[in-house]
C-alpha cells in the first residue's frame, strides 16, 4: 500500500483531490475543523502529502497549525496565491498546483487548462489528477511557478473586478469592455509586482489571461467574493502607495449600487 496523504479540508476541490488520490492508490486521511493537528500527526507521521486545501481566508491561520512533521510535505491550491504567503510561515519549498478546473455544488467539475505543478511532491498530485482525467502540467523551476500564480491571479481578479461593473462572461467582457479589461489587469499587475518584488511580464500575462477567457468563454465574471478580492487588492494598493484609480472608481461604484 502507498502512503497515506493527508487532505486539509475537504470541501468541492479537496474532494475531487481526495477521490483522484484514492483512485491512484493512496489512503487519504482527512482533517476537518475541529480537529487537533498535532494529535493527528502523531498517527501519520510520514505521509506522502498533505495538500492545504482549504479557502483563501483561512489559508494563513491553517498554516500556522501545520505540525513539524508534515511542514515539508505541503501541497498549496489556493486562488491569490504567492511565495510570500508560504514565506511567511518559513515554509520554503511546498508543492505548489495553481488549480485550473472548478466543481462547485451539485455540478460536475469542469477543466479550462491543464493545471500548472511544481514542487517535491508534484508527481503525487499529477498521477492523482491524471487518474480522473484531469490534465497536469510540470513546470521545470521557480520563475515559471511564479508566472503561473500571477496568471491565475490576474485572471481571476480582472474578471471578478470587472464583473462587479459589467457582470457577464468573459467572452463579452473581453469582447464589449476590452479597454475596462486591460485597464483592471495592468492596475492588478502592478499590485502583483509589489506582493511579488519582481518586474512582471505584463504582454504575456495579459496572453496567459485570455487563452483562460478561450478556454470557458461562457465563464462568469462576477463570483461571490468579487467584492472582498476587489478590498484585499485595494488593502495591499494602500500598504505600498499605488494609485490604481480604476479599482477605486470600481469599489466607489459598486458599494453606492
Amino acid at each position: 500500500m502507498k502512503q497515506p496523504v493527508v487532505v486539509i479540508g475537504i470541501g468541492e476541490l479537496g474532494s475531487v483531490f481526495a477521490r483522484g488520490l484514492l483512485r491512484s492508490g493512496h489512503p487519504v486521511y482527512p482533517i476537518t475543523r475541529g480537529m487537533n493537528m498535532i494529535e493527528e500527526a502523531k498517527a501519520i507521521p510520514d505521509p506522502a502529502l498533505v495538500l492545504v486545501a482549504v479557502a483563501e481566508d483561512d489559508l494563513h491561520s491553517t498554516l500556522d497549525q501545520i505540525p513539524d512533521p508534515w511542514r515539508d510535505k505541503l501541497c498549496l491550491l489556493q486562488n491569490e496565491l504567492l511565495p510570500r504567503d508560504w514565506q511567511a510561515h518559513a515554509i520554503h519549498e511546498p508543492t505548489v498546483i495553481a488549480v485550473w478546473f472548478e466543481k462547485k455544488k451539485g455540478q460536475d467539475m469542469k477543466v479550462l487548462l491543464p493545471s500548472p505543478i511544481y514542487g517535491p511532491q508534484a508527481t503525487v498530485i499529477e498521477a492523482a489528477l491524471t487518474a480522473i482525467d484531469i490534465p497536469v502540467h510540470a513546470l521545470a523551476d521557480h520563475d515559471e511557478l511564479l508566472y503561473e500564480l500571477v496568471r491565475k491571479n490576474v485572471y481571476i481578479l480582472t474578471i471578478n473586478i470587472a464583473g462587479l461593473i459589467v457582470g457577464g462572461t468573459v467572452s463579452e467582457l473581453w469582447r464589449d469592455h476590452q479597454a475596462l479589461a486591460r485597464e483592471i489587469a495592468d492596475e492588478v499587475i502592478s499590485i502583483q509586482e509589489w506582493l511579488t518584488d519582481e518586474e512582471l511580464p505584463r504582454d504575456r500575462l495579459i496572453e496567459g489571461m485570455l487563452a483562460a477567457f478561450a478556454a470557458d468563454p461562457e465563464h462568469k465574471c462576477l463570483g461571490r467574493t468579487a467584492l472582498a478580492r476587489l478590498r484585499r487588492a485595494l488593502s495591499y494598493a494602500d500598504e505600498t502607495g499605488l494609485a490604481v484609480p480604476k479599482l477605486r472608481e470600481i469599489l466607489t461604484s459598486a458599494i453606492t449600487r
